[in-house]
């Protein structure tokens, strides 16, 4: 009796493809993991060594990282399931929503750390 794999939705699909390709998709969505942390950790970090930026940009530009940190790893699995789904049926790979979401994180981190400096 085959043993079932979690999760279905992706693992019913298809193919096996080669195991290379599924490996280098968990790298990446690992390395998502790792990217959440150190957002979390910036954000911790801007607001514990209370730079000397206005109070309520530093607060804002924190608690963005901290929310971007708990959302890439959701992010991280929907696309890892996405990109694993359409190597076993052989379909393109999809685009990467994650490096979007993250792109428009740290510009607006950025610009809010900018004008934190200039308004202090």
């Amino acid at each position: 009796m085959p043993r079932s794999r979690f999760p279905q939705s992706v693992y019913g699909t298809g193919e096996e493809p080669d195991v290379r390709f599924s490996l280098a998709n968990e790298r990446t969505f690992l390395a998502w993991n790792r990217t959440a942390l150190a957002l979390i950790a910036g954000g911790v970090a801007l607001e514990a060594l209370g730079l000397d930026l206005h109070p309520g940009l530093r607060l804002t530009a924190s608690l963005i990282l901290i929310a971007a940190g708990l959302v890439v790893p959701v992010l991280a699995w929907l696309e890892w399931g996405r990109t694993e789904r359409a190597l076993r049926s052989a379909s393109p790979l999809p685009g990467s929503a994650t490096s979007i979401a993250l792109a428009v994180t740290i510009v607006a981190v950025g610009a809010l750390v900018l004008v934190g400096v200039v308004l202090r």
